[in-house]
């Protein structure tokens, strides 16, 4: 009983407000924003928002007398629907306003707004995307979404780290990344190699972090080897006499001679037991995978551990055309190409192949754009980030094709 009462006043209040905006009534406040002016109530942006409330209250608690506010560096279409969010709790959140909406509740402190946003991001995280919002997640100190963009680039660290954008990240923010024990990499000379191209992207500034950067490398995990021809003869390592004092204490580990003071303390002994990063041997996450043998019907796929003699389910695969091609990349990511599909909206190539591509973490399989050209009996390969389906059979003429389609996974 008390629970409808309470459901029945807030949508007859919210109803109410929702009116007597529409309708310019009671309106003692006039948001600028930009060109454009938006009518509203003091009492529900005070209500909705600490922000406006310091606004119309003075440091000793009295009322000020402020009708019209000026909001600097505001999207006019963002403002208004925050402020019928505010009447109506309802916002419409999508992939072009979200990080828009995210910093305006982030500064008009609306949290209910900041929490949606959060949530939509989290859910649409991707390769393109996840750089940008790991660095909107520390700008606007929201822990949950930097933390789920950076475990996002942690587990596909290979991939994203090639590209371009990943060079531009600021010295916290990739020593944040490169530092985590869930990095999902299967050597520890990718994390190395990735820092020093990192480094002379902008060699002038960036040198100076190589130091603290180093904290970050687990160097008793890289091989001896690749130790004395790539970290020790490295230019930049060469010219700083403090790195050069590090890379000896790396050379005595390897040779099983850790440093005096670190030697025989419990973990009870607090931090100061603990081994400087750079002398660091714990495994990162991608560094405990396993080989498999992966079999793929249009029921399910199936991974087989042929050291353990054991099979795990890797994902449903409802979706996969029984008849089908699968091909596995050199970054051991895997491809299926195949079926039949139709497409109705495209009236020059209706008929196309299914193209896949498996997310082991997701375990899902995650639709790619068809090949247009239907075809059975064709071959699949793959080179320099591109999958090539060579000749193979016309789904429509039967007829014998000599032709390559060609996709960019890129």
């Amino acid at each position: 009983m008390r629970e409808d009462l309470r459901l029945f006043q807030s949508t007859l209040l919210q109803d109410g407000l929702k009116e007597l905006l529409n309708e310019n009534r009671l309106v003692d406040c006039v948001l600028k924003v930009g060109d454009r002016s938006i009518p509203c109530h003091r009492l529900i942006l005070a209500a909705c928002s600490p922000y406006f409330r310091e606004l119309y209250f003075s440091a000793d608690g009295k009322e000020m007398d402020t009708a019209d506010v000026v909001l600097e560096n505001m999207d006019p279409d963002v403002m208004e629907a925050i402020v019928n969010y505010m009447y109506s709790a309802e916002i419409d959140i999508n992939e072009g306003n979200v990080q828009d909406v995210l910093a305006a509740a982030h500064r008009l402190e609306i949290p209910s707004v900041f929490t949606v946003c959060v949530n939509y991001l989290q859910k649409g995280l991707s390769k393109k995307n996840c750089l940008s919002i790991y660095r909107l997640g520390l700008m606007l100190n929201s822990t949950r979404l930097a933390l789920a963009a950076r475990n996002h680039i942690a587990d596909r660290f290979e991939t994203i780290a090639t590209g371009e954008d990943f060079l531009e990240l600021a010295p916290p923010e990739l020593f944040a990344i490169i530092g985590a024990d869930a990095l999902n990499v299967e050597k520890e000379e990718v994390v190395f190699e990735t820092l020093m191209r990192w480094i002379r992207k902008d060699e002038e500034k960036r040198v100076k972090s190589l130091e603290e950067a180093f904290e970050c490398i687990r160097f008793r995990l890289l091989p001896e080897k690749y130790f004395e021809e790539k970290v020790e003869k490295d230019d930049l390592i060469k010219s700083d006499p403090e790195l050069l004092k590090k890379i000896g204490v790396v050379k005595e580990a390897f040779a099983g001679k850790l440093p005096e003071k670190m030697k025989g303390q419990d973990e009870e002994e607090g931090e100061e037991g603990k081994l400087p990063g750079y002398l660091n041997d714990e495994r990162r996450y991608g560094m405990y995978a396993k080989d498999m043998v992966l079999m793929i019907n249009d029921t399910a796929s199936v991974a087989y551990d042929t050291q353990e003699n054991e099979c795990f389910l890797a994902a449903m695969s409802e979706q996969i055309p029984r008849n089908h091609i699968s091909v596995v990349s050199k970054t051991n990511i895997l491809y299926v190409v195949g079926g039949l599909f139709v497409d109705e909206e495209d009236k020059e190539n209706p008929l196309q192949c299914y193209l896949y591509q498996f997310d082991s973490l997701a375990a899902e399989w995650v639709a790619l754009p068809p090949m247009p050209s239907p075809r059975c009996l064709f071959a699949v390969g793959e080179c320099e980030h591109l999958l090539f389906a060579v000749a193979g059979k016309d789904l429509q003429s039967d007829e014998s094709l000599d032709t390559v389609m060609c996709y960019d996974t890129e």
